[in-house]
């Protein structure tokens, strides 16, 4: 069940492989999420060392967050990944030129899960061409619909 999307991925990225990590997260964040205040459209994945972390990704705290702690909303979140499968991106990012992306937030099992995607990003003649695509099937469907 998604939680939130990052629409705007498949508008800039072409989208190769795709991921799932958990995410280190607080309690606050953990309420705020299951009520609905993430937001994930400007978010990317950076490598540090041997590890991912979730970048400017931004959760809203709910205003019954406790008065004595200060909430901070675009942390830095880490990613929780399977030392393996960590190599394995790393390698692909710094070698060919792709980078790392989230999809979605959603829940699987019970956790609070993000997809992560392998993507290499759209030049603007790209994005014309899927456009026109787009609206040459949507005309195609209208065409068909109308016999």
């Amino acid at each position: 069940m998604s939680i939130v999307e990052n629409r705007k991925a498949f508008h800039e990225y072409f989208i190769e492989e795709r991921f799932e990590a958990g995410m280190a997260l607080e309690g606050w964040e953990v309420k705020a999420i299951r009520a609905g205040r993430a937001q994930i459209g400007d978010a990317y994945v950076m490598v540090r060392g041997a590890e991912l972390y979730l970048i400017g990704s931004h959760i809203a705290p709910l205003p019954t967050v406790s008065t004595h702690f200060t909430p901070n909303p675009t942390r830095t979140r880490k990613l929780l990944m399977r030392g393996e499968e960590i190599r394995r991106l790393i390698g692909k990012v710094e070698q060919r030129g792709y980078s790392l992306i989230p999809l979605n937030l959603h829940y699987a099992k019970g956790r609070i899960k993000v997809e992560l995607a392998l993507a290499k990003g759209k030049l603007q003649h790209d994005k014309r061409a899927d456009k026109r695509e787009k609206d040459w099937n949507r005309e195609k469907q209208r065409l068909l619909r109308s016999r």
